[in-house]
């Protein structure tokens, strides 16, 4: 991907639509971009890439090996290619789009994302000064360098660079400082370690089996780990919600495995979330369910 030499700081006259002129000239100058629908999520995959049975973008882990020519596979569709930003296949999402994420990793920089007032105000006293965007309940600080994304390093912060986006709520103020070694330490040398639950087991079953095949708790799994992938912000509820639902839905029966628990785990550490908060999520969703 082509790296920006600087985060844009003047858009220019907007043109209907707003989302695509915006994200033309932020490809422009260098940012991967694609389109969100509204509640800052991005667009659902494409009927021949649902649940990934295209094959490619495993766990939104890489941005291949699935051509599509639609804006599928969340983070993994932006570019910088104004042939494709203005293709006949992103044209719907365009249309549907209240807004435009960048994937600041795929151009160098790195997004520390204060969700509240305590989390900027440690921001203040712990980072570098560096460009700031206002944003709904905090702020974003950017840094030139990149560092894999996690989630939940700190009450109220996330870090977004590689294999995430963060919502374009403009240039904001300030001059780009390098990545401090605080936020690499908070995001860690490396991808996150997925470690197998420990202390949580399938339920044992002996309810009726409603499922009419295997591809019917496959399926399940399949969207239960989408869901969790893509879930814009607050992590710790989707984890939960989608245990709970794929618990209601296939752990009375006995056809829920350590295979599947270990494949929602993993969709869940990859988004940041904890090996202890995926275990607590876990029991609570049983205990909810009486099981």
């Amino acid at each position: 991907m082509t790296h920006t030499t600087d985060i844009p700081r003047d858009l220019g006259a907007v043109a209907l639509p707003a989302t695509l002129h915006t994200a033309l000239r932020l490809a422009e100058q260098g940012l991967p971009v694609l389109p969100l629908r509204e509640g800052k999520g991005p667009m659902g995959n494409c009927r021949a890439c649902r649940n990934n049975a295209c094959g490619g973008r495993p766990n939104m882990k890489t941005p291949g090996p699935c051509t599509c020519a639609a804006p599928c596979h969340a983070w993994a569709a932006a570019t910088t290619d104004p042939n494709i930003i203005t293709s006949p296949a992103w044209a719907p999402a365009w249309r549907q789009a209240a807004a435009v994420a960048y994937h600041p990793g795929g151009a160098g920089f790195t997004v520390v994302d204060l969700d509240n007032p305590d989390a900027v105000a440690w921001a203040r006293q712990n980072l570098p000064e560096t460009r700031t965007v206002a944003t709904t309940r905090g702020e974003h600080w950017i840094y030139r360098g990149s560092v894999v994304s996690r989630n939940g390093v700190r009450p109220g912060v996330d870090i977004k660079s590689v294999m995430s986006y963060a919502r374009w709520l403009g240039a904001g103020t300030g001059a780009v400082a390098q990545l401090p070694d605080v936020v690499r330490a908070l995001a860690g040398k490396g991808p996150t370690a997925v470690r197998p639950a420990s202390s949580v087991s399938a339920p044992a079953g002996g309810g009726q089996c409603p499922h009419r095949s295997p591809a019917y708790l496959e399926r399940g799994i399949a969207m239960a780990e989408q869901r969790i992938e893509e879930a814009p912000d607050g992590i710790h509820r989707t984890v939960f919600r989608m245990f709970l639902a794929v618990l209601s839905a296939h752990g009375r029966c006995g056809c829920l495995t350590e295979t599947h628990i270990g494949r929602l785990f993993t969709a869940a550490q990859t988004r940041g979330e904890s090996l202890r908060h995926c275990e607590d999520a876990w029991t609570n969703a049983r205990t909810q369910l009486g099981m």
